[in-house]
């Protein structure tokens, strides 16, 4: 009665329709530059070293486990490791941790 309602519906319609969906926007490139795009580097990183494994090298597994690589086939999912004089076990390559020391790749005659 005392409000007219051409007054009463011009509530500012382009505020929240435009500028409401720009901190949502925002706070999503943030987590993808400080969370996403780390990780996903992280991984190749990490896929990269485990398809250069070679006889010889010194690991640590995710579990705490140390030990020198003995046996690699290419084409499976795991490998060999000494984990001590003549104890031998089979470790998934996805739970090789780090490489602690490199051998040099074999010499070709």
């Amino acid at each position: 009665m005392f409000i007219s309602p051409a007054f009463a519906q011009a509530s500012g319609g382009l505020a929240e329709g435009g500028f409401g969906l720009l901190p949502i926007i925002f706070v999503m490139v943030i987590f993808y530059f400080l969370l996403i795009r780390p990780q996903q580097k992280r991984a190749k990183q990490h896929k990269e070293m485990l398809g250069a494994l070679r006889r010889g090298d010194k690991i640590i597994t995710s579990g705490g486990l140390t030990g020198s690589i003995v046996k690699v086939v290419d084409d499976s999912e795991t490998v060999e490791v000494e984990i001590a004089k003549d104890v031998k076990v089979h470790i998934v390559r996805s739970m090789i941790a780090d490489i602690q020391n490199k051998t040099e790749p074999v010499k070709k005659k």
